[in-house]
C-alpha cells in the first residue's frame, strides 16, 4: 500500500482546523456526533465496565514522540523482528488505552508476524474504569488533538511506512478518520468530500442489535462511499454494540472470531498491496 503519510498530513491540518469550531446540528463532524451519544443513559448503560485485567506480557513497550502541536504522546509499540515498514495502527475503546486494548495488540502482533504494531493514546495518559469516566473522557476528547496525534504516529514510523487501522466503538470511528482499513461499529464519516480522500478500502464491522450505529447508519454509509467510489466492505453479525471486547461480559466469541479473521485478512490484503 502506498504510504498514506503526506495525505493524511494534508487532510488532518484542514479538519483541524474545522474541528475547533463549535459544532451545529449542520457542521457537526462525525466524532463530535458520536461524542454526544454519551449524554445518552442507555448508551452508557450498553457499555459493562471492563473485567480486571493487568497486562504482564513482556512483548511491547511504551514510547514517546513529538506531535506537530509541540506536544508528546504516548503510544504502545510492538516491534516485528522483521525489518520492514509495515505498520498497524491500533486505537482503543472508549476506556483509553487500557491492559485490554494491549493485549488485543499482542494477539493482532502474533497473528500478522510480520507487522508491527503501534496503539495510539488518544486521551494521553488518561483511562477509564468506570462507565461515566470513560463518558466523560469521550465527550471531551479533542479532535484537534487526536489528529496532532495521529500526525505524530505517522512521522514517528515514517514516510516510508504502509499503515493499516484498526479500532473499536470510539476507535472505530478514529481509525477511519486515521487511514481507513478496519472499523467495528464505529461512527462512520458523512462527509462525502473527506470519504474521497481514503487512500483504503474500508472492512465495517456492523452488529445488526447496535441500537445506535444501526441499519440506518450503515445504510447511509455505503450509499456515501458509493458517491464516493471508494470500496466498502460490509460484514454483519447477529450481535450488539461492543460484541468483540473480550473484556465485556456480553462479549459474542463466535462472531467475534470470525471478524477477527476477516479483519486479518483485510489488513494482510491492504499492507501487501503492490507498492506498500
Amino acid at each position: 500500500m502506498k504510504t498514506i503519510l503526506s495525505v493524511l498530513l494534508v487532510l488532518i491540518t484542514t479538519l483541524a482546523a474545522f474541528a475547533q469550531s463549535k459544532p451545529t446540528c449542520c457542521s457537526m463532524t462525525a466524532t463530535q456526533e458520536f461524542s454526544m451519544l454519551t449524554a445518552d443513559a442507555s448508551f452508557s448503560a450498553s457499555h459493562a465496565e471492563p473485567l480486571p485485567y493487568t497486562y504482564t506480557d513482556d512483548i511491547g513497550q511504551m514510547v514517546q514522540f513529538k506531535t506537530p502541536d509541540g506536544q508528546k504522546t504516548a503510544a504502545f509499540e510492538i516491534r516485528s523482528a522483521y525489518n520492514n515498514e509495515k505498520w498497524l495502527f491500533v486505537f482503543h475503546e472508549w476506556w483509553g488505552l487500557n491492559d485490554h486494548i494491549k493485549k488485543e495488540a499482542v494477539k493482532y502482533f502474533k497473528s500478522l508476524k510480520d507487522v508491527n504494531i503501534l496503539v495510539l493514546d488518544l486521551y494521553d495518559g488518561k483511562i477509564a474504569t468506570t462507565r461515566e469516566e470513560a463518558g466523560k473522557l469521550m465527550g471531551n476528547a479533542d479532535e484537534t488533538r487526536i489528529r496532532n496525534i495521529i500526525a505524530g504516529a505517522l512521522k514517528h514510523v515514517g514516510k516510508q511506512a504502509s499503515v493499516a487501522t484498526v479500532g473499536w466503538c470510539f476507535g472505530g470511528g478514529w481509525s477511519l478518520q486515521a487511514a481507513g482499513a478496519v472499523v467495528y461499529y464505529g461512527m462512520p464519516e458523512k462527509d462525502v468530500e473527506q470519504l474521497k480522500t481514503l487512500t483504503a478500502p474500508v472492512l465495517f464491522m456492523f452488529a445488526q442489535k447496535d441500537d445506535w450505529i444501526n441499519q440506518e447508519v450503515v445504510t447511509q454509509f455505503e450509499a456515501d462511499m458509493k458517491t464516493a467510489d471508494k470500496t466498502l466492505i460490509v460484514k454483519t453479525y447477529d450481535a450488539v454494540h461492543a460484541f468483540a471486547n473480550p473484556s465485556n461480559p456480553n462479549y459474542d466469541k463466535v462472531a467475534a472470531d470470525d471478524a477477527y479473521e476477516a479483519s486479518l485478512k483485510f489488513i494482510r490484503t491492504q499492507l501487501n498491496r503492490k507498492g506498500g
